[in-house]
């Protein structure tokens, strides 16, 4: 006996494993793929899936399953770090679109109530293609990376008032200044069971699952859970998605979080490609293919205007206007979460089945320009910096950044320019300012640069890609320049300037992939870090540490690599080296270098007279004194102050008369 509908997902599976395998092949987003598949399969392609009903019915567990897995990966220590950027620059981005489109809407004649549901749908933009694209490109930390992730928090957070507020824009429902109150209590009523479940009642139940180590209950329990808050808020006439999305965060704060988010990302990205595909089974292909020019030109509306209005944001949020214009062209799509608002508005009567239609054709469109937008995004950018308006938009900014930049370094000699303020460039000051040598750091975040400054750092505001910026940093007169920022375009556009400006300077490079190395030394770069494989290095330094290898063979191995710009760390063979195979014959030993101290007990004492080898164990077996090397040194050899004295022993021996080697003040604190 057939099951019901088992024959419609074979052909839904079937057709969209060829649809996204020739996506991947081109290089479409897999959410286009999904769309193309339910086109095809649709009763308006080539009517292969009878049961639309049916397929659209089980699609919803589709958007309950994606908004539980955005509350679960929502952290609320992340919205706290990124505030700013979230819920100034996300909300200036969504109200100027809905704003925008609104008032056009209104102008064609549109229905008050829809003319805002319009601008619900095109606020949206599109998380998984533009997160995805970002990571591809290795643009994530960077500062348009950052802004188009923050947005993109936002729209996922708004999403829920929006369904919300549906009822009320179609007019089914009380007028919503009446219903304000009841809105607000019914709120309230929901984060307080939030808030009491998530600290109270969830943990202790999931520490019972998690005692019993049977991953399949503690999956049951995450899925039922969901699925039961879900019901819970539909019982109190909420929607079905904001009651998942509210389970989401009550696990969020679980430190269980993980797990649960693991097991349930393949339930997750089946019945969310159900939804997609669903989604595409309503495109009517003749809609589109009779409205050709209609579509084409709201389509290029959409992404025009969603383009300025997102860069807007980001200048809003004072960021300059390469990265602005960066943003407006990451975030310009139409996203996931629209048709979920759209097959609700629908129903709602918001939507007439060809401006339903209308939006689908154009949504979809925007959609799979996405990746080629990107793609050429800093190319763009260069030529719309080149345009009159720009131009003096960027002058008059760039004005107020040379006073900044001017106050940093002009005053400066001989030092380093920092270029980028994360993780490595705050180490590097840290480093610099320890050791007493000036430093001047350029920084495009805004937020960064004032909490530095208020914290006395000689910080400054400014776009390094720019030669006037770097001459104002007092680049004329530094002697290292050090490029770590963490967007790789940007990197080989300030490395090519800083070599220009002066070619004589010393340019440090940090880069993500080795394949970057010989591209920035032919730009001007003298020393460039790989991330990949200084982490390698790093890792490989450890594990050989643990089987006793030398630390000097250590050394004198990672300097080779270095040297050599890492090509030989995919063919050298440690295992070969003498000493690291004698290594495992001594188990337990180690060649260690030690310090001589100024009033240590070893102190201008010969090394027959110091016992090390009688009394202590240790034999050592070379001293370099200033730059020369003294190997075998026999016993009438002198000890002297800043003598590094390499011994072999035990490993246990070496640690527990390195005392000797310190001075006499120190050895005692330290025992």
């Amino acid at each position: 006996m057939e099951l019901p509908f088992f024959r419609e997902f074979v052909i839904i599976f079937g057709l969209s494993i060829a649809v996204i395998y020739s996506c991947y092949k081109i290089k479409l987003p897999p959410i286009v793929g999904f769309l193309i598949t339910g086109v095809l399969a649709g009763p308006y392609g080539f009517g292969l899936v009878k049961a639309v009903h049916e397929v659209e019915t089980i699609a919803e567990i589709g958007v309950v399953l994606l908004l539980f897995t955005i509350g679960l990966e929502l952290s609320l220590g992340e919205l706290a770090r990124l505030k700013k950027p979230v819920f100034l620059g996300g909300a200036a981005q969504v109200l100027l679109t809905i704003i925008v489109f609104d008032g056009l809407a209104v102008s064609l004649g549109y229905e008050p109530g829809q003319a805002t549901f319009f601008g619900f749908l095109v606020a949206l933009s599109s998380t998984a293609i533009v997160l995805r694209i970002l990571q591809q490109r290795a643009e994530m930390n960077s500062p348009h990376g950052r802004v188009s992730l923050s947005i993109l928090i936002f729209q996922d957070l708004i999403i829920v008032p929006m369904m919300l507020l549906m009822p009320y824009l179609s007019g089914k429902s009380p007028a919503l200044g009446s219903s304000l109150l009841y809105l607000t209590l019914q709120g309230g009523g929901l984060i307080l069971l939030v808030f009491f479940l998530a600290r109270k009642i969830v943990p202790r139940i999931l520490r019972l699952i998690v005692g019993t180590r049977s991953r399949e209950l503690f999956l049951l329990t995450t899925l039922a859970l969901c699925l039961s808050i879900a019901w819970l808020t539909s019982c109190m006439g909420l929607s079905l998605s904001l009651g998942a999305f509210m389970a989401g965060l009550i696990m969020s704060e679980s430190e269980y979080s993980l797990s649960a988010l693991e097991g349930i990302l393949p339930f997750r990205d089946v019945f969310t490609s159900i939804f997609f595909i669903s989604v595409g089974m309503l495109l009517n292909v003749q809609f589109l293919l009779d409205n050709p020019l209609l579509v084409a030109g709201v389509t290029f509306s959409v992404l025009l205007l969603k383009a300025l209005l997102a860069g807007l944001a980001a200048f809003i949020l004072g960021y300059p206007l390469r990265p602005a214009i960066l943003v407006g062209l990451a975030l310009c799509q139409v996203g996931e979460f629209s048709f979920v608002l759209a097959k609700t508005g629908l129903g709602f009567g918001l939507l007439s089945p060809d401006t339903y239609q209308l939006f689908l054709s154009a949504s979809i469109l925007t959609m799979a320009l996405t990746p080629l937008l990107i793609a050429i995004s800093p190319q763009a950018a260069d030529r719309i910096l080149r345009l009159p308006l720009p131009s003096l938009m960027r002058k008059r900014s760039f004005e107020r950044e040379m006073e900044q930049v001017c106050h940093a370094g002009c005053d400066l000699r001989d030092h380093i320019v920092i270029i980028g303020f994360g993780v490595g460039g705050r180490h590097l000051a840290r480093a610099a300012k320890t050791a007493g040598i000036p430093y001047t750091i350029l920084e495009m975040n805004p937020d960064t640069v004032r909490t530095a400054s208020a914290a006395g750092e000689p910080i400054a505001y400014g776009d390094a890609t720019q030669p006037a910026v770097l001459e104002h940093a007092g680049i004329q007169h530094a002697r290292v320049v050090v490029v770590v920022v963490s967007d790789p375009a940007a990197i080989r556009r300030i490395t090519d300037t800083v070599h220009r400006v002066k070619p004589s300077i010393h340019i440090i490079v940090r880069t993500r992939f080795v394949s970057e190395v010989e591209p920035l030394r032919a730009l001007g770069a003298n020393d460039v870090i790989p991330e990949e494989f200084e982490t390698s290095v790093e890792i490989f330094t450890r594990a050989l540490t643990r089987y006793m290898v030398p630390r000097a063979e250590i050394e004198r191995f990672t300097e080779e690599i270095r040297s050599e710009s890492y090509d030989m760390l995919r063919q050298v063979n440690i295992a070969s080296e003498p000493l690291a195979a004698l290594s495992r014959y001594f188990t337990g030993y180690d060649v260690s270098g030690l310090t001589v101290e100024e009033g240590c007990m070893l102190d201008g004492l010969t090394l027959e007279a110091t016992g090390l080898r009688k009394t202590h164990g240790l034999t050592v077996v070379a001293v370099r004194r200033g730059g020369d090397m003294l190997a075998n040194p026999d016993g009438t050899l002198r000890l002297e102050a800043g003598d590094v004295a390499y011994v072999f022993g035990s490993s246990a021996d070496i640690a527990a008369k390195a005392g000797l080697f310190l001075a006499r003040k120190r050895a005692w604190v330290e025992a």
